[in-house]
């Protein structure tokens, strides 16, 4: 391939009974004697991807005695934070990529009418990502605005097979009315493609694999080639074997490698979900047989199915919801036996306000298990890491009060410099976030939008 010139189309996939695999960036399809950046595959390289995270419930470090005990924010603004007392301190090894934005708001997510007043648990998911004021409707007339993963989709997402993929890890109901007047929707989704136009979240780990890596395949065809206990690289032995034998020793290691990670995490899901129909009595009764007991297990499989998107470019884009309002999960990882709701009502109780502090560390400590693989995957010459932005907060603040001032929000990865990391910035009072997401917008190449739900104007980073 190298010495005549030819070279192989970075959309090259394998296919077979009920699976489409694509594969990762190989030097092969780079071609001969051409500069990397300036090839089709170079270019597409080049794109950020971008990852939308949603917490629930807010931070114990919004709370006035928790925010003096630096429990989220850190003390210092600048480059010399010190993490050691916040729940942030999990991502102290990847400081380096790590933005944080204190003080600002998610105020779209307030009632601004006497009806709306208690409705905050079932309008804030909404207002996360689009920063617009949700209509209050129990019926399919809902409205809010579309949100920053989706617009990022419509300019820079078509040209993958999948524009973007939304994830969630509680279950979400996706229809009739929840409570205080509110459509479940609002509460189930953080992603909008449109105003009125939710996007559904895929919870099932065995369904996000085969929506990756099963395209093309009915549903009767992915059923049987479960049903053989085979996994889906076993249909495309021929084709890979073929392929190998055309590449160079580097590809044939990447596609080795990238097949072997493919198969583990196939395995693990075989293995979830032979555990969970074996009779024996689950912590989460009624969830599907894909879905781990376990949140940390749960969200690191995502996280690997993420990995793996990314690497074979099957989208760019990914929305995960790691919790859903009002629920009462406990998290043994965390050393705290409250419910995650009841814990967020710590009340102005300092134990009660360091124990949910102990929770949220617990949520950021499944971060680094990512970060460290995207950090560790080259694609050219930077990393996954250097080439990815990950948002991660909360649309409340603090839990006890349902506030939306002074919200947890950071921001990891370099996003192809859209970032340099390593800073901690506080904004002036009444801030809107949505002005840190217009400036996150532009710096990833959206220079035209001129403003994002309720932003009134650019944030200095």
């Amino acid at each position: 391939m190298f010495v005549t010139g030819k070279h192989l189309s970075r959309r090259t996939v394998l296919r077979g009974l009920g699976a489409t695999v694509a594969l990762p960036m190989l030097d092969a399809m780079v071609p001969a004697r051409s500069l990397f950046a300036q090839t089709a595959a170079g270019k597409a390289a080049d794109h950020t991807r971008l990852i939308c995270i949603e917490q629930v419930h807010g931070a114990a470090g919004c709370s006035e005695w928790g925010a003096s005990q630096y429990l989220w924010n850190p003390e210092t603004v600048g480059r010399g934070f010190d993490l050691s007392t916040s729940s942030l301190s999990p991502l102290e090894p990847f400081r380096d990529y790590l933005t944080i934005v204190s003080n600002t708001d998610a105020r779209m997510a307030e009632a601004q009418s006497p009806a709306e007043v208690g409705g905050d648990h079932f309008r804030s998911s909404a207002v996360m990502y689009t920063h617009a004021h949700p209509k209050l409707t129990e019926g399919s007339d809902v409205r809010v605005g579309t949100s920053l993963d989706q617009l990022y989709v419509q300019r820079f997402g078509k040209d993958t097979p999948i524009p973007s993929m939304q994830i969630s890890i509680e279950p979400v109901d996706q229809s009739g009315g929840c409570a205080y007047g509110y459509a479940c929707v609002y509460t189930d989704t953080i992603s909008w493609s449109a105003p009125d136009t939710p996007l559904p979240m895929v919870r099932d780990p065995r369904v996000l694999f085969e929506q990756l890596f099963g395209v093309g395949g009915t549903p009767e065809q992915r059923a049987m080639q479960r049903a053989t206990d085979r996994s889906i690289l076993d249909m495309l032995l021929g084709q890979m074997e073929g392929l190998r034998r055309e590449l160079g020793a580097g590809d044939r290691q990447r596609l080795d490698q990238y097949a072997t990670n493919l198969r583990e995490i196939e395995q693990r899901i075989q293995r979830i979900e032979a555990r969970n129909t074996s009779g024996e009595e689950r912590a989460l009764p009624g969830a599907p047989a894909g879905v781990p007991d376990s949140w940390e297990e749960h969200v690191k499989v995502m996280f690997d199915l993420q990995l793996q998107a990314f690497i074979s470019d099957t989208t760019r884009v990914f929305s995960f919801k790691f919790g859903r309002d009002g629920s009462g999960r406990v998290y043994p990882g965390s050393g705290v036996d409250t419910g995650f709701h009841n814990a967020s009502h710590h009340g102005t109780t300092e134990a009660r306000i360091r124990e949910f502090a102990e929770v949220n560390k617990f949520h950021v400590s499944v971060l680094p298990y990512f970060l460290e693989k995207l950090k560790t995957t080259m694609e050219g010459e930077a990393s996954l890491l250097d080439k990815t932005l990950i948002m991660y907060g909360s649309p409340m603040a603090n839990g006890h009060v349902h506030n939306h001032r002074n919200c947890p929000f950071v921001m990891l990865g370099k996003g192809n410099g859209a970032l340099e990391g390593g800073v901690h910035v506080t904004a002036p009072d009444n801030t809107p976030m949505a002005n840190v997401m217009l400036t996150m917008m532009h710096r990833l190449g959206m220079d035209d939008v001129k403003s994002f739900g309720d932003s009134t104007g650019e944030f200095a980073l």
